[in-house]
């Protein structure tokens, strides 16, 4: 802004965006004086330095309200859990299947988790087992981001999804209600 602009030529815009041309520095701050109004630096990269002149505090403003309104439109991935047990029922592991790939194909990371409680603590194979099957049906949606692992009575495994993924893809046989 103003004085501290280093570059010894660059490109001026008005306050109402028209090109001024390129100069020294020292023109354009005296241009902007005369108008009662700042030189601030909008492109310090560019061959030759962009500059405007502009009110400094309403440039401020602006800047800090395109970035709030960026931010507004940005969706944040979330962690999802996902818990199963080792005699989850068929039809409630393939519910809780098709949520996992749900939350995968919407771009969260999911966290599936067995727990383990009294005397299944002593038959952890058969929670391992249940991880694999889910893990091996999933594997077209997700990606393994940590393994499946014990921690204390859990079994847990970390799922991203896959870049290209997309949307679950309805698998459908035979047409309803048609002849096969």
């Amino acid at each position: 802004m103003n004085d501290r602009i280093r570059a010894r030529e660059i490109r001026v815009v008005d306050e109402d965006g028209g090109q001024l041309g390129v100069m020294p520095p020292f023109e354009a701050i005296k241009l902007a004086r005369e108008k009662g109004l700042d030189l601030v630096e909008i492109s310090p990269t560019a061959d030759p330095p962009v500059c405007k002149i502009t009110d400094y505090g309403k440039y401020l403003y602006q800047t800090n309200k395109k970035l709030h309104e960026q931010r507004k439109h940005q969706k944040g991935s979330q962690l999802k859990e996902v818990k199963f047990r080792p005699a989850t029922a068929e039809h409630d592991y393939q519910v809780r299947k098709n949520q996992i790939i749900k939350f995968l194909g919407e771009g969260h990371k999911v966290k599936a988790m067995i727990f383990h409680r009294g005397r299944e603590m002593a038959h952890q194979e058969v929670g391992r087992a249940k991880m694999n099957r889910l893990l091996q049906e999933i594997a077209e949606h997700a990606l393994v981001e940590i393994g499946p692992r014990m921690e204390a009575n859990i079994m847990m495994a970390l799922l991203a999804p896959k870049r290209g993924g997309g949307a679950p893809s309805k698998q459908g046989g035979a047409p309803a209600g048609g002849q096969a």
